[in-house]
């Protein structure tokens, strides 16, 4: 058994990107899941922003609405 100091402990969600769950269906996908279950609020403007450009601005926009508690990394 390992007892680790409270610095070392984890807080929020992380994705990476380079794996299944960054590709652009399963972001939108935790974006209807943390906008109904986390946030509360219609996820329907979110998902349709997300959609609107490139894969860079669907990151932006997921950014914007979940980065204080999801750590995106590449």
């Amino acid at each position: 058994m390992t007892i680790k100091s409270k610095r070392e402990m984890r807080s929020g969600i992380e994705i990476d990107l380079t794996g299944p769950e960054g590709n652009a269906f399963a972001l939108m996908g935790f974006a209807k899941k943390f906008s109904t279950i986390v946030l509360e609020i219609d996820p329907d403007p979110i998902i349709e922003d997300m959609m609107s450009s490139d894969y860079e601005h669907l990151l932006e926009v997921f950014e914007k609405h979940f980065g204080e508690f999801v750590t995106l990394y590449r």
